[in-house]
């Protein structure tokens, strides 16, 4: 590597700040080719049962009406192998079958989106109704449950000191970013063209290959810029189908996009839970054994999973551990990964659990965890990479001032409010995955950085313009950095905290090719100042190749390609991702502390501060941690006290499906938030030492925030999202 430039570390803004604030970005919604017109989806009205007729007649007399596509007179798709995409995922008007309530049962195509709108308002369905099942707690769940375990954990909960039997509810949530999801389409003979709204575009290649049986490379996805996604577009949804499909049968293209409502049950969510915990410990708090009996939603026609035991397996040291993770099919659509899938679910019961226990052993919660730091993970008997948990606990307390907290509940009062404190752990695994950038330097000076990954927030472009400007010794104004577009070279779906350690990897491999690359040109060209210096002895800075020990011996990149009469050089970077056979357990963890108010008399809880500190190993940006830290602080606190999502089981009707009833936080739920980061890198788990922020961040939030109500109130609440009439 080149000597360390001030780029990676530094706390510098957006690249894409000033297009994002001016509206020059653009997204997905923003594009229109010529000739474009536009589709809305009639959807269903029944949760269950079959489509007996279609009258499109009036929709059709519409002026500016271009089609009217249902299950009878759409296309059949070919046949789709089994595997890809997952279960038996939705494909749009193959069957008179209805699977949940909102499924679409038609689309109108029309020249103008307020036509559309009218149109489909105009076509008549009818139906063969069944009762539909989607409420988790009075269904079955499969008979092929996901089991795990270690050890006795029945006869060791037997023999244990204390007991706790704990019962957890979290209900479902969903999204809800600031773009909705959307999809253009065009068509130019037989390649399809898509600007959609994803978090993988190359994903989103595989899965239109599939779902129309045609090559991938006649296929090509555009997304630069995303308007947040959280998980909803890490895969591709039934709409982008409706879209590309429409888009054939009038040979126009296509635009499609999503109503508010329709999100609620076109792309998934983060599915409700219930989550049985016992715990065992002995009387110095050393846990000796849990059991995890876990039931989650996911619809009939595919399965979702996550990882949400993965902290009760590896989190604290205990002997004896059994899970048992049961899907429940309902006649709903398919949930996914929302923020902190798994875990922050996960999470919210064993941080709950272990707070519980320390109350009832009269320890205080972070000593407990403390006796309970495992030696390695117990749960894969690898050594963990690096665990700075401790470190966590020790900075969070110190800024917190946890030493203030009254362990007695209900003993802290400001006037009519009651005060309380409260923290708990958080952990996420480290993903890599194989993932590829090019990059190119011209003979200006400057380079141009490609990979075809994605930015919903996080700033992709400018944390990765930084690994660059280091590795090729520029500044960032020299480099770009493109992605968004699935002809880029290879990179992995922009979710799972997985970007950072992959394509930074890549483009460090990448830009480090290059820049050895023209070291050798330079000293091996007779006219350099550098001829015959040993490789190993040259250093960039600037845009100035030089000898480390001579730093007046050099040239600049521009020189040396124009002597030697270079348009530019290139490199392809590569970073193969994660081993089969992993030497290290790899985690990134997290503490957060927070201090609530609750009305004594009303029960309304008011988050006052929150401190968060994470072992993220290195961070590129501090400026674009805070910001991805506050954001999941601010989700957590929607998770803990406001978002769900509300079913009429009558019918499956998302009852709340809109944001004036679907209640999420806003600048004024959001209180004083710090985040710290524990100095450190992890050079085991990628070469460019990073294990990845973007989704332990929010992982321990909402059991800090009702740990702190505990405290405040004596009230252990027990589900998500804690309500005003749980506290009365």
């Amino acid at each position: 590597m080149s000597q360390p430039q001030a780029a990676v570390g530094a706390a510098v803004p957006r690249v894409d700040a000033r297009l994002r604030v001016t509206g020059q970005a653009k997204y997905a919604a923003d594009n229109s080719p010529d000739g474009v017109v536009h589709a809305v989806i009639v959807d269903s009205s029944v949760g269950r049962g079959r489509v007996t007729g279609i009258d499109a007649r009036a929709a059709e007399a519409q002026a500016g009406v271009v089609k009217v596509i249902s299950h009878l007179n759409a296309p059949k798709l070919p046949h789709r192998e089994p595997g890809f995409p997952p279960g038996e995922a939705l494909r749009p008007f193959q069957d008179d079958r209805v699977r949940f309530f909102g499924q679409p049962v038609a689309v109108v195509v029309a020249t103008t989106l307020e036509t559309a709108q009218h149109a489909a308002s105009l076509v008549k369905v009818s139906y063969d109704a069944r009762p539909p099942s989607t409420d988790l707690g009075a269904a079955d769940p499969a008979d092929d449950p996901e089991t795990y375990a270690r050890g006795d954990a029945d006869r060791a909960l037997e023999s244990a000191d204390v007991t706790l039997d704990l019962a957890y509810r979290m209900a479902r949530n969903h999204h809800n970013p600031m773009e909705p999801a959307g999809t253009v389409a065009r068509w130019d003979g037989d390649r399809l063209t898509l600007w959609e709204k994803t978090q993988h575009v190359q994903g989103t290649v595989e899965t239109m290959a599939a779902e129309f049986g045609m090559p991938p490379d006649k296929i090509r996805v555009i997304s630069p810029a995303v308007g947040g996604a959280f998980g909803s577009g890490g895969r591709t949804w039934v709409h982008t189908s409706i879209a590309a499909l429409a888009a054939r049968e009038v040979k126009r293209p296509v635009k499609l996009v999503l109503t508010r409502r329709q999100t609620y049950f076109g792309v998934g969510y983060r599915p409700a839970y219930e989550y049985d915990l016992r715990l065992g410990s002995d009387r110095r708090g050393r846990l000796t054994a849990s059991v995890h009996d876990v039931r989650t939603e996911s619809s009939r026609y595919e399965r979702h999973s996550e990882d949400v035991l993965a902290a009760g397996r590896m989190l604290y040291s205990t002997p004896h551990v059994r899970q048992v993770y049961g899907h429940v099919p309902l006649d709903v659509n398919t949930p996914t990964w929302m923020r902190g899938p798994g875990y922050s679910s996960g999470a919210f019961c064993v941080e709950t659990a272990m707070d519980e226990l320390a109350h009832e052993l009269g320890l205080d919660p972070i000593e407990l965890r403390l006796r309970n730091e495992p030696s390695d993970d117990e749960s894969s008997g690898l050594p963990f990479s690096t665990r700075r948990l401790r470190d966590c606990y020790r900075a969070g307390a110190r800024e917190f001032g946890w030493h203030r907290r009254n362990p007695k509940p209900r003993s802290t009062r400001d006037g009519d409010w009651l005060i309380g404190m409260g923290m708990a752990a958080g952990v996420y695994d480290t993903a890599r995955s194989e993932a590829q950038a090019s990059v190119r330097l011209d003979a200006d000076g400057t380079a141009l950085v490609q990979s075809a990954t994605s930015d919903m927030g996080p700033g992709t472009a400018t944390s990765m313009t930084q690994v660059a400007a280091d590795a090729l010794g520029l500044t960032m104004r020299q480099i770009t950095f493109r992605l968004g577009d699935s002809d880029l070279p290879l990179a992995p779906g922009h979710h799972g905290s997985r970007t950072m350690a992959s394509v930074g990897s890549a483009v460090q491999d990448g830009c480090d090719k290059l820049r050895r690359q023209a070291i050798t040109l330079a000293v091996q060209d007779e006219d350099s100042p550098l001829h015959g210096v040993d490789p190993a002895d040259v250093a960039v800075r600037g845009g100035r190749l030089f000898v480390k020990d001579d730093p007046t011996r050099g040239e600049t990149y521009r020189r040396l390609l124009a002597r030697n009469d270079r348009s530019h050089l290139e490199a392809l970077g590569s970073y193969a991702g994660a081993p089969e056979s992993e030497r290290f357990s790899f985690y990134a963890y997290a503490a957060t502390f927070a201090e609530v108010a609750v009305d004594a008399r009303l029960g309304l809880v008011r988050v006052r501060r929150m401190v968060g500190v994470y072992d993220a190993a290195r961070i590129i940006n501090p400026r674009l941690a805070d910001s991805q830290a506050i954001g999941a602080m601010t989700g957590g606190i929607g998770q803990a006290l406001l978002e769900h999502t509300v079913t009429d089981h009558r019918d499956g009707r998302i009852v709340n499906a809109n944001l004036a009833d679907y209640l999420v936080p806003t600048h004024a739920d959001m209180p004083e938030m710090k985040a710290i980061y524990i100095e450190g890198e992890d050079f085991e788990a990628d070469p460019i030492g990073v294990k990845g922020l973007g989704e332990i961040v929010i992982v321990g939030v909402a059991p800090a925030i009702a740990n702190a109500v505990f405290n405040a109130t004596g009230r252990r609440i027990r589900h998500l999202p804690i309500t005003t009439e749980a506290l009365l």
